[in-house]
């Protein structure tokens, strides 16, 4: 593969002068590249995180996931109760000089919830915006809605007038295949800038001394390398290549924590890793579906040993899961977090009772660099469904191939990961996972399936202002997915980051996101 370098013009002097005069470089090894430049090209919390770096949105997370101001510096909601009107910092400028308006920020609202955005559903709610002034802009939405502060901590905000000279005004999109002048260029208002890009071999940022915010950080370069091989990324750490990685494997973590120059910072993600299934009427292979049939989902459930692959393929560090969100997220009872047990032969009895025929054969869609130790505990259950009867066909690629196939339903059986974020709020899978798939809602709905009495519930939470009652309405509908058993919960993966000696502060945050410009290098 021939490996394209992109250098942000804008940039260029002050890039490779950094480059030269660099002495605190943060040398990242992840397991995978991003997809792209575009922090709207699809719905990656990996790649929407390193990008927010560069990007930045309205407001932020901050240390303690609380939200505070960021471009925005305050905001308030009008006299129509659907009408919010943001004041917005009068000293930003982005990475090119150009200088930050509401502007801006309507013409990334509008280019983020276009029809062919692929993070559309991030802002469920949005209707329209317009520039008050040059420092204040209204947001319209189409109800009452609690939750776009949340919404807008992941929503970048691109430069108008860089938009329009590139032909950008549009979303690229990585499931459909749509590249842009986004793809491999970039002009936030971040902490840092992209000096130069080669796609699937290394991203280099370089740090923005025109910042607006008092940087709490020392860095001077980052280095995101994707490291695919957990072996060869346990090696580089080792051997210092790389000084920091977000992804150590879980096998490794005793080794890793032996060595005199690493430290290992372990946690519990807040993503929870689920199997669809597909709700349309035939199979990849053309037969009839048979997952239509709770029973046979029940079934399936019920054949998969959770306490064999938290031991053997977690080694142990992950936690099962009984509900589709994590314990700490808004709308979790622990009620719902009840597991269904073991029992092989209740899931023959099921299978037979449903009327299913012997082998039947479906495609088990699976990523090879996605979740933690995704292809392995892929293969133990494919196994473990054999034992019943069924003849899984295990297809693991990169998510470049399956995110095409998933999301234009070109699969079956699938794995899906969803951490709730940005929201950090039940209502995040809720909408976006298991809502019928219509404007906004249903984007992640790769089954097809639709529950109109889940639907009402989920819509009548997304206009509920009074926290207890819309708490509520999120947990009845959580119930109905367990009830109908539309994902199988499979476990919150853990969380291993590992640092060398060169690392003087990494803060690990329990969204599994990297915020850089709170970390400090070895001086």
């Amino acid at each position: 593969m021939q490996l394209r370098h992109f250098l942000l013009a804008t940039a260029a002097a002050a890039g490779l002068a950094g480059a030269a005069q660099a002495e605190n470089v943060l040398k990242w090894g992840a397991n995978r590249d991003i997809g792209s430049l575009d922090p709207y090209s699809y719905g990656d919390s990996f790649t929407i995180n390193v990008l927010n770096h560069v990007y930045e949105g309205l407001v932020r997370y901050n240390k303690d996931l609380k939200i505070e101001p960021a471009l925005a510096t305050s905001w308030e909601i009008l006299d129509d109760q659907i009408t919010w009107r943001f004041k917005l910092r009068d000293d930003v400028t982005f990475h090119n000089g150009n200088p930050f308006t509401a502007a801006d920020v309507v013409a990334s609202l509008t280019r983020v919830s276009d029809e062919t955005s692929p993070l559309k559903g991030n802002l469920p709610a949005y209707v329209s915006s317009v520039a008050v002034d040059d420092h204040t802009v209204d947001i319209t939405l189409n109800g009452t809605y609690p939750l776009l502060l949340n919404d807008l901590t992941n929503i970048h905000i691109f430069d108008e007038e860089w938009m329009t000279e590139n032909d950008s005004l549009l979303p690229t999109d990585i499931g459909g295949g749509v590249e842009g002048f986004a793809t491999y260029n970039a002009n936030g208002t971040g902490p840092f800038i992209v000096e130069s890009r080669q796609p699937d071999a290394k991203t280099i940022f370089v740090v923005n001394d025109a910042w607006w915010d008092t940087p709490q950080h020392n860095i001077d370069r980052i280095e995101l390398t994707p490291v695919n091989s957990a072996a060869t990324r346990v090696a580089a750490l080792l051997s210092g290549e790389i000084n920091f990685t977000n992804d150590a494997p879980v096998q490794d973590l005793p080794r890793l924590a032996a060595a005199p120059n690493v430290e290992v910072l372990e946690g519990v993600d807040l993503r929870t890793v689920m199997i669809g299934f597909p709700f349309r009427e035939k199979l990849t292979t053309g037969e009839d579906n048979p997952f239509t049939d709770n029973r046979v989902r029940e079934a399936l459930y019920k054949a998969i040993d959770l306490d064999l692959i938290h031991q053997k393929v977690m080694r142990g560090k992950s936690r099962i899961a009984g509900a589709t969100v994590a314990p700490p997220i808004p709308g979790y009872t622990p009620e719902l977090d009840e597991l269904p047990g073991f029992d092989p032969e209740a899931a023959k009895s099921l299978l037979k009772e449903a009327g299913l025929p012997d082998d039947l054969a479906f495609e088990f869609s699976c990523i090879s660099d996605g979740l933690v130790n995704e292809e392995q505990f892929c293969q133990a259950i494919a196994s473990m469904w054999a034992r019943i009867g069924l003849a899984p066909k295990l297809d693991v690629a990169p998510r470049a191939v399956q995110s095409p196939k998933r999301t234009n339903g070109k699969t079956d059986i699938y794995v899906l990961g969803w951490a709730t974020l940005p929201m950090l709020d039940a209502y995040s899978p809720l909408l976006q996972i298991f809502h019928t798939k219509e404007g906004n809602s249903g984007v992640f709905n790769w089954g097809d399936w639709s529950f109109p009495e889940l639907d009402k519930l989920i819509d009548a939470a997304g206009s509920e202002l009074d926290l207890d009652k819309r708490l509520a309405l999120e947990t009845e509908a959580l119930k109905i997915v367990k009830d109908e058993n539309i994902m199988i919960p499979l476990h919150q993966q853990p969380m291993a980051w590992a640092v060398t000696d060169d690392v003087a502060e990494m803060p690990l945050f329990p969204d599994n996101k990297p915020r850089l410009w709170f970390a400090q290098v070895a001086e």
